[in-house]
Formats: C-alpha cells, structure tokens, sequence
C-alpha cells in the first residue's frame, strides 16, 4: 500500500533532515543510476536465460534426430544382412 499525502511529507521531511538539501540530488542521481544498472543487468539475465532455452531445445531436437537415424541404420543393417545371409554383430 502507498503512503499518503502526509505520510509522504513526513518522510521527505525525515530525508531532508537527515541528508540536508545539498546532498539530496546527488541521492536522487544515483539511486537512479543504481536503478538503471539493476534493470540492465535483469535484462541481460533474462536474455541469457531465453537463449539458455532456446539452445536447450535445439538440444533436444538433435538427440531425438540421432535416435531416429540410429534405429533406421539399425532397420537398414538388419534388412540388407537378412538379405545376404549374414547375422549382424550385435
């Protein structure tokens, strides 16, 4: 829940007394900057994260890709054995 009007005041009130009215853009620049370089840096970790998602997939895809090509090599050597009269090693 967000303060209101007078809660806000008192707070401000707190803050100008405690860092003076000298420091207190010197405050606000950095806690922006400081907010700026959070966002920046949760930019990039879920840019890694998609990417890190992304490759995952592609993963996945070539092992299925290799089985499926395994188990038709297989069929294939089995198909031209049976043929020629030759019992595949196992």
């Amino acid at each position: 829940m967000l303060p209101s009007g007078p809660e806000m005041m008192i707070v401000l009130l707190i803050v100008v007394l405690l860092f003076g009215a000298n420091k207190l853009p010197k405050l606000a620049r950095a806690s922006g900057q400081a907010m700026g370089e959070f966002q920046r840096g949760r930019a990039e970790i879920e840019r890694e994260l998609a990417e890190g998602a992304r490759l995952g997939d592609e993963v996945d895809e070539a092992e299925a890709d290799a089985v499926d090509a395994e188990a038709t090599t297989e069929v294939e050597t089995e198909t031209t054995s049976a043929g020629v009269g030759v019992t595949p090693a196992k």
